[in-house]
């Protein structure tokens, strides 16, 4: 029985470490397809996003603001809105490009480094591609605003990662590390 569940647990890994790539394939994507869109379309999903903002903000605060207010409000906080979709779909590529690095053992500083270095150079090509986008234009001010998205979520991978490491999966580690720990009890 031990052999099956340990046949088990090594074809399951063969089979889902590779598929952990894909959420940052799906999030590169997403990112590559809204920055093709041109000016005036990427303006007008920013302020429909902020119409939600306010419309939901409105609601739960109970606020008492109309229809006038709410586009006011969203056409004057555009710029933010904008900046904060910067920030969290970095924040989304940093966890899904730092996951997968992290399951194929890459640990501590070096994830940081790896997948740091990877959101970093995606994110100026991302701007060096909305140079050849009609009514959009590269912003080094926007590539730092996506490394600081970055960064916190590969940081927060790292702080899940190794939690879950020494709590949750430390029973499911591989039998090799069990063995290694045994041969050093052995010698010392």
């Amino acid at each position: 029985m031990k052999y099956f569940l340990l046949y088990i647990k090594e074809t399951l890994r063969f089979v889902l470490k590779p598929m952990s790539f894909m959420p940052a394939i799906m999030m590169m994507c997403l990112i590559f397809m809204l920055s093709s869109q041109e000016g005036t379309t990427s303006s007008q999903l920013s302020y429909k996003v902020g119409v939600k903002i306010f419309t939901f903000a409105n609601e739960k605060l109970d606020k008492g603001w109309s229809q006038e207010r709410i586009a006011e409000l969203s056409t004057k906080y555009q710029y933010y809105v904008r900046k904060t979709a910067h920030f969290t779909e970095y924040f989304f590529l940093g966890v899904s490009v730092a996951f997968p690095l992290y399951v194929y053992g890459v640990r501590g500083l070096w994830l940081v480094f790896f997948a740091g270095a990877f959101c970093a150079g995606f994110a100026g090509l991302d701007e060096y591609h909305q140079s050849f986008v009609m009514g959009r234009g590269p912003s080094p001010k926007d590539v730092m605003i996506d490394c600081s998205g970055a960064f916190p979520g590969i940081i927060l991978t790292r702080i899940v990662g190794w939690t879950g490491r020494m709590t949750i999966f430390k029973p499911l580690s591989n039998h090799k590390d069990e063995k290694g720990k045994d041969d050093k009890k052995k010698k010392g």
